[in-house]
């Protein structure tokens, strides 16, 4: 399932706990729940597809899956940074309406695997305007330091997602010569 990361990363997946893998972006970390990854891959390159937003990549085969790739610091309007040695993409599947959809998410670095409790989850914070938190499932505590918890399934919107639809659609599509 967790392709190309060290054994020791990956701690055995406990289906009663709140267990999340975490991931940096900058100096920032991220925690998404185990249960929606479905495979983390070193950085490749990806196939570009025409008149998508610039956080769309492209898309990859898995083994025969065509998934669209998009980068979140492009996405959550970071600094860019260059792709290096520990950047990966993390595949995981996101469920809208009972429909799941396999997307692939560029993180500088994968970090840890977290058990976490109620104890140390926060809900996300009111901001008082247009800040589009939706996709922010919590925050949590760990070992002094925060780490946004999301909602991948949130995260993957309903514009993401036509998006993504449209990119997988023309990457099957042959192009006509004239």
């Amino acid at each position: 399932m967790f392709s190309d990361v060290a054994p020791e990363l990956i701690a055995f997946v406990d289906h009663s706990a709140n267990q999340f893998l975490t991931f940096m972006l900058g100096d920032e970390e991220f925690g998404i729940d185990i249960l929606q990854v479905q495979e983390i891959k070193g950085w490749g390159n990806v196939t570009k597809i025409p008149n998508m937003p610039d956080y769309i990549l492209g898309v990859i085969n898995l083994r025969g899956t065509i998934v669209p790739v998009m980068d979140l610091r492009i996405r959550f309007k970071l600094p860019s940074a260059e792709y290096s040695t520990t950047t990966v993409i993390i595949v995981t599947k996101a469920v809208d309406e009972g429909y799941e959809r396999t997307v692939g998410m560029v993180v500088d670095a994968v970090s840890e695997v977290y058990d976490m409790s109620g104890d140390s989850m926060k809900p996300t914070p009111e901001f008082g305007c247009n800040v589009d938190t939706d996709f922010i499932q919590g925050l949590a505590n760990i070992d002094d330091k925060m780490i946004i918890l999301m909602n991948i399934d949130k995260l993957v919107s309903q514009e993401v997602k036509e998006h993504l639809t449209e990119a997988k659609t023309k990457s099957m599509t042959p192009e006509l010569s004239s």
